[in-house]
């Protein structure tokens, strides 16, 4: 019988799990990803970076030291995205990252957006702060009027739950926008 007290069989506690990077849901893997057509070495190639940065972004400050970073993690997962995805990030007090969703998935030039669900999920992880983000197929990261206007609502809706919006970016397969930077939250 394996002893109780070794790493093996003990459970990992959040404390374990600090330099593992945290959990990404809705990952694009089907056909209609751009993952899809990748062939398996150019997936393993995006898999590790995306590993990387994730626990990167795990550590305490990393987001307030390098603020790109978030960026590059967003790009590499939605970039190539062929329609357009809008994911959230959610953090913790510390700003670091507890997950990130892949919430809603539209048609090439728009997806809707339903901000009771962003709320019901930043509760749902516990987030204190969110970074929303979405992708522009057309390679053009400039923001909407419509896009400016959605993050105005869903950041008054998290308002009311005291979760903070630190961030809307906004990535294409080559270039990412922080909406943040632009002055625009």
């Amino acid at each position: 019988m394996a002893d109780m007290n070794s790493t093996a069989t003990r459970p990992r506690t959040r404390a374990s799990n600090a330099r593992e990077a945290f959990p990404a849901y809705g990952a694009g893997a089907g056909v209609l990803s751009f993952r899809h057509g990748l062939a398996a070495r150019e997936r393993g190639v995006i898999d590790r970076a995306l590993a990387i940065v994730g626990r990167a972004l795990r550590e305490p400050g990393v987001l307030a030291a390098d603020p790109a970073a978030a960026s590059e993690y967003i790009r590499l997962h939605i970039g190539g995205e062929p329609v357009e995805v809008f994911c959230v990030m959610y953090l913790d007090a510390q700003n670091r990252v507890i997950a990130f969703d892949r919430l809603f998935i539209g048609t090439l030039t728009q997806t809707s957006i339903y901000p009771r669900e962003v709320v019901r999920a930043s509760l749902a992880h516990g987030a204190t702060a969110v970074i929303l983000a979405h992708n522009h197929p057309s390679g053009v990261v400039q923001p909407s009027k419509a896009d400016e206007c959605l993050t105005h609502t869903i950041k008054a809706a998290l308002a009311l739950v005291d979760v903070r919006v630190l961030d809307h970016v906004i990535v294409s397969r080559d270039k990412s926008l922080s909406m943040a930077a632009m002055g625009l939250l």
